[in-house]
C-alpha cells in the first residue's frame, strides 16, 4: 500500500521513487525464500550502494547524496517493508561509516568513505561484548599500543554480518580510564587474527548472519584509529542515537508489511457471508494497528527533523525506538489474529513479520535500556527545548 510521505525536496521525492522501484523489483520477490535458506543477499547491498542509496546521508564530496536524515529513515522504512533483513544490513553499514565519516581526519574519509558509500565496503558494528551488552562502559576488548600501531584482542557478541563485512567498527580499551579509555578503530576484514564464531541460532531475520568476532593480537595501524585515543565512549553513544532511528524505521516499515498483509486478507476472506473486514470487532482490530503504525512513523521523523536541524534528539531517539519496535511486536502479533490458523503457518509471511519484529525491541538498546535514557533526560532537563 503506497504511503505518503514527508519529503522537503522533488530529488527526495525521485530517491523514494527509486527506492520503491528497487525494493518491489529485487528485493521482495526474492525475501521469503532467501530467509527460509538463511541466504545473505550481498550482492543486493552492491546494488543499493551502486545505486547511490547506501550514501543518502553524506557529503557529496566522498560520494554520497546529502540527504536529510528524515529522507534516509524513510527509504530504510520502504526497504523494511520488503526485507528487513537487508534494511538492517543497510542500517549497521550505515552505523558502521558514521564514526569515520563524523570523526575522521580528512586524509581517511578521502580514503576510506568513497568505498563505504558506495557499496564496495561493507562495515560492521563492534560494540557488544558477551558480558558486556547494554552496559557499553564495560567492555574489556583491548587495544595496546606498539609504536605506531594497536594490538586488538578479546570477543565481541551479536555482530550483524559478521564474517561478510569487509571492515569492522570497533571499539576497545586503551587504558583502564572507565568511559574515557575507550577507543575506536577501523579494522579491514583480511587482517591476521581476526576470526569469527558460528553464526547464531535465530528466530527471524535468519536471512542477516550474526556471529561472535574474535580479535587475537589483531594487528591495526595507529592511522586506523578514529578520531582522539580515548574519544570512543561518546563517539559511541553518539552513534547509537542515529542508530535507533534507523531500528525505528526499520520497525516501521515492517509493522506497515504486517498491515497491508492483514487488510489484503481482511478484505479477500469471507465469514458469515461478508469480507471478515467488515465485522466490527476485527475492523477495530486493523484500525489500531494503523494508528499504531502511523504513530511510529510520525515519531521517528519528528525525531529526524530535531538531527536534521541540529537540535539535540537522544531522548526522541530513544522514544522513537521505543514507539516503533513496540508498535511492530502488536501489529505483527495482530496480525497473524486477523490470518487466524493460517498467519500460524508459513504459507503466509505474517509470521516470519512477527518472529523478525521481537528482536527489534532488543538490539540498540533494549526497550528497558530506552525507557532509562528517557528517564534521565528527564532528570536533567534535557528535554525542555523544542
Amino acid at each position: 500500500m503506497p504511503v505518503e510521505r514527508m519529503l522537503p525536496t522533488p530529488e527526495s521525492k525521485d530517491l523514494l521513487s527509486l527506492v520503491r522501484d528497487i525494493a518491489d523489483s529485487e528485493l521482495a520477490p526474492r525475501a521469503d525464500a532467501a530467509e527460509a535458506a538463511a541466504e545473505y543477499p550481498r550482492g543486493l547491498v552492491r546494488l543499493l550502494g551502486r545505486s547511490g542509496l547506501l550514501g543518502l546521508p553524506y557529503s557529496a564530496d566522498y560520494g554520497g547524496a546529502e540527504q536529510p536524515y528524515q529522507v534516509y529513515l524513510q527509504m530504510l522504512e520502504e526497504i523494511a517493508a520488503r526485507w528487513a533483513t537487508v534494511a538492517l544490513t543497510v542500517s549497521v553499514h550505515t552505523l558502521s561509516c558514521w564514526p569515520l565519516a563524523a570523526y575522521g581526519t580528512l586524509e581517511q574519509r578521502k580514503r576510506w568513505l568513497p568505498d563505504m558509500v558506495g557499496g564496495e565496503l561493507l562495515g560492521a558494528y563492534c560494540l557488544s561484548e558477551p558480558h558486556a551488552g547494554s552496559d557499553a562502559a564495560a567492555l574489556s576488548t583491548r587495544a595496546v599500543s606498539r609504536g605506531e600501531d594497536y594490538i586488538l584482542s578479546g570477543t565481541k557478541a551479536w555482530i550483524t554480518h559478521g564474517g561478510h563485512a569487509d571492515f569492522y567498527t570497533v571499539f576497545a580499551r586503551t587504558s583502564d580510564d572507565g568511559p574515557r579509555g575507550i577507543s575506536c578503530f577501523v579494522v579491514p576484514a583480511d587482517s591476521e587474527g581476526l576470526s569469527f564464531g558460528a553464526p547464531e541460532k535465530k528466530m527471524g531475520l535468519t536471512g542477516s548472519p550474526t556471529t561472535l568476532v574474535h580479535f587475537d593480537g589483531v594487528r591495526v595501524p595507529g592511522e586506523r584509529r578514529i578520531g582522539e585515543e580515548g574519544a570512543g565512549f561518546g563517539l559511541a553513544l553518539e552513534a547509537l542515537d542515529s542508530g535507533r532511528l534507523g531500528v525505528a524505521a526499520i520497525a516501521t516499515g515492517l509493522a506497515q508489511a504486517a498491515l497491508d498483509a492483514a487488510v489484503a486478507y481482511a478484505r479477500q476472506r469471507e465469514q458469515f457471508g461478508r469480507p471478515i473486514i467488515g465485522h466490527q470487532g476485527l475492523g477495530f482490530m486493523l484500525a489500531d494497528m494503523a494508528v499504531a503504525v502511523e504513530s511510529a512513523r510520525a515519531t521517528y521523523l519528528v525525531a529526524a527533523h530535531r538531527r536534521d536541524a541540529g537540535l539535540p534528539y537522544r531522548h526522541q531517539a530513544s522514544a522513537a525506538k521505543l514507539v516503533a519496535t513496540d508498535a511492530a511486536m502488536k501489529v505483527t502479533t495482530d496480525a497473524i489474529q486477523v490470518f487466524g490458523g493460517a498467519g500460524y503457518t508459513r504459507d503466509f509471511p505474517v509470521e516470519r513479520y512477527f518472529r523478525e519484529a521481537k528482536i527489534m525491541q532488543i538490539f540498540e538498546g533494549t526497550n528497558q535500556i530506552q525507557r532509562m535514557v528517557i528517564a534521565r533526560s528527564l532528570e536533567r532537563g534535557d528535554t525542555t527545548e523544542r
